[in-house]
């Protein structure tokens, strides 16, 4: 029998238009589970655990379909590989430590989408706008804290 974890998601992707696949839900399901943010290595590992086998191009080939379904989000931080998750639909933001490349999510600063205008919108109609914040999460302040500590001491 199905879980109602899996028949939510297989609804989903009718609903989208998709046809469910052995490989497609597991991305799917992988995307939606805990861990957010996943590159597509992570996801592969996870998907494969699901399946046995799957082809990191299919991991690939998934993730864009499901990206062009509205399904999952695709997110490009500089100097990182591009992440996945499944919170869309809003224009939220993230933070990102610099440290560790940590991202949590960052609800909206002001309002509706796009949340933030711009100081000219050049003929463009604006539908999103996409903050990155930068900063040191707290275990990585806690760790250079701690090594500043013995630094000092020695």
């Amino acid at each position: 029998m199905i879980s109602d974890d899996l028949a939510q998601l297989s609804r989903r992707l009718r609903s989208a238009g998709l046809r469910i696949t052995g490989p497609r839900l597991a991305v799917l399901t992988v995307v939606q589970g805990t861990g957010q943010h996943r590159d597509v290595i992570e996801i592969a590992e996870a998907a494969r655990e699901r399946l046995g086998t799957l082809s990191t191009q299919a991991v690939y080939d998934n993730l864009d379909i499901l990206v062009e379904a509205g399904l999952v989000r695709r997110i490009q931080i500089s100097g990182q590989p591009a992440r996945y998750e499944a919170r869309v639909g809003d224009n939220h933001h993230h933070i990102v430590c610099r440290s560790c490349g940590a991202t949590i999510d960052v609800d909206c600063a002001v309002g509706a989408a796009p949340c933030l205008s711009p100081s000219t919108n050049h003929g463009f109609v604006v539908e999103e706008a996409e903050v990155i914040f930068w900063g040191i999460c707290p275990q990585c302040q806690l760790k250079q804290h701690t090594e500043e500590s013995k630094e000092y001491t020695q």
